[in-house]
């Protein structure tokens, strides 16, 4: 399926016969894929169909040639920046659409196969999880262009990587190669150029294998108490909750046991 006007593609790759794998792409080569007002309207449009479609289990957001994505549409800014009602409008839409990413009950992966800067590197902090290939580069670049970060990176960066070097980051306006950002904590692996989708296929088949009603517990919570902030006493308040109502409610937690019991593979209803 693709989308409407074209700015975002999503396509269904198989993992061992199933469609399991929803890759959504940002579809802007020639302008490196910036995150413009619709871009981001219909990336919550495609993202929300892929996470409501009971055949996906993963995600995987990427780019198309040589960018992941350079942020806002500066073109468009000229114009945009100028407007006192819609240019907040816009920022509220680009925090609907990215919050939305750790709510979703599938892990949602970046794949960085190129630049990924001020939007881009926003985008990848809301996923769960982030592959970077290893010609790839990323970094915040909003103010050498006279910018500052809008669409969460001053919020997430400093929490994904620590204060100290989310500054450094912002301030200087550099950007880390894939070996310095999987250092930093700020994506999860490097993998070579063109293998990105191979990679997000791997990570798929090992998600297929688990309950998705366990997986989606597990992501949400997790992700809960990391963007609440919450004290440690709180979180794992939540974790005793969803926890002991999955394994006390569910079909999935007895028979993952009766699975093991029974040396066979689990038949997983999600239920």
């Amino acid at each position: 399926m693709s989308s409407n006007a074209d700015t975002v593609v999503a396509e269904r790759i198989d993992v061992d016969g199933e469609p399991a794998l929803a890759l959504v792409t940002l579809n802007r080569a020639e302008e490196m894929n910036p995150l413009d007002w619709d871009t981001v309207i219909e990336l919550r449009r495609v993202l929300d169909a892929s996470a409501a479609d009971p055949s996906v289990r993963v995600i995987a957001i990427t780019g198309s040639g040589r960018a992941f994505s350079a942020g806002g549409d500066m073109k468009k800014y000229r114009t945009l920046q100028r407007d006192p009602h819609g240019f907040p409008r816009f920022l509220a839409d680009i925090h609907e659409t990215f919050q939305r990413i750790p709510q979703y009950p599938k892990p949602v992966l970046a794949l960085v196969n190129g630049i990924a800067i001020a939007g881009g590197i926003e985008l990848v902090l809301f996923c769960d999880i982030a592959l970077m290939a290893e010609s790839a580069k990323i970094g915040d670049a909003h103010l050498p262009y006279g910018q500052m970060g809008g669409g969460g990176v001053l919020t997430m960066l400093p929490r994904v990587v620590g204060p100290s070097r989310a500054r450094e980051l912002i301030i200087s306006g550099r950007l880390l190669g894939a070996e310095e950002a999987a250092a930093w904590g700020l994506i999860s692996r490097v993998v070579p150029d063109g293998t990105l989708v191979e990679a997000a296929v791997g990570l798929t088949r090992e998600v297929v294998k688990k309950s998705p009603l366990a997986v989606a517990n597990a992501k949400t919570t997790l992700n809960s108490s990391f963007f609440a902030g919450t004290s440690v006493e709180a979180a794992l308040r939540l974790e005793r909750e969803v926890t002991s109502r999955y394994c006390l409610t569910s079909a999935d937690a007895p028979e993952g046991l009766e699975a093991f019991f029974e040396k066979r593979t689990p038949r997983w209803t999600g239920q």
